[in-house]
């Protein structure tokens, strides 16, 4: 078998019981038992647990990001985008929910340097988001200056974003996400379809408004 081929048999293994059975509990014999080798052989091609664990992060990051960006239609509203982005999102996740527990529960509890590889992929999920709520927003704003007639403002329009909001906005979103992905995969019944809707149905109401200068008033609740 060629070393490759081998050395991705032995990689699914490891994410499917360090998704399962968790970094602590899991072992280098359960790796081996998964993927029908020796565990020496699993040393030989993939070092120490540590390294182990770290390269199965790696992999799975890669994979969700390259799935959510591919998934983005392309020439198509900005709404729309997002919306194909978090189906691809939720497809992932719940095609994957070995890797996605690697990536959100198991690498996020056992400290560094698991941590800090799980929140590398999660800053370019909340980059990539950001660019979608900006495109959004530019979109909203050129809107409504044609349906007004009147330009933005040098400070900027009522559908334009300052960047701190944008920022924040992502994050939510991709919190929101994260949340729900888990969700899905533990509800029998939801499809990554639903999942989305239900997200863009949460969010996108209220962005739109939002985008249409509405703002929660800062003396609510006073």
């Amino acid at each position: 078998m060629p070393r490759a081929v081998r050395e991705r048999m032995m990689m699914d293994a490891a994410v499917r019981t360090f998704g399962r059975r968790g970094y602590r509990a899991a072992s280098m014999d359960d790796i081996a038992e998964v993927a029908g080798v020796s565990k020496p052989l699993v040393y030989l091609y993939l070092n120490s647990k540590e390294e182990l664990f770290i390269a199965c992060i790696r992999r799975e990051a890669a994979a969700l990001l390259e799935a959510v960006t591919a998934g983005v239609q392309a020439g198509v509203s900005a709404d729309l985008q997002l919306r194909s982005g978090l189906g691809a999102f939720f497809a992932h996740t719940a095609e994957n929910p070995d890797g996605w527990s690697v990536l959100h529960r198991q690498a996020r509890t056992h400290g560094e340097p698991f941590a800090g590889e799980a929140a590398k992929v999660r800053d370019e999920l909340v980059a990539f988001v950001t660019g979608l709520i900006g495109a959004a927003a530019r979109e909203a704003a050129t809107g409504r200056e044609a349906a007004t007639g009147r330009e933005s403002s040098p400070g900027g329009g009522a559908g334009e974003l300052a960047d701190r909001d944008l920022a924040g906005l992502a994050q939510a979103l991709v919190g929101a996400a994260e949340s729900l992905a888990g969700w899905a995969i533990e509800t029998p019944g939801v499809s990554a379809k639903e999942a989305a809707a239900t997200l863009m149905n949460f969010s996108w109401m209220g962005l739109g408004r939002l985008m249409d200068g509405e703002r929660w008033p800062t003396t609510a609740g006073r």
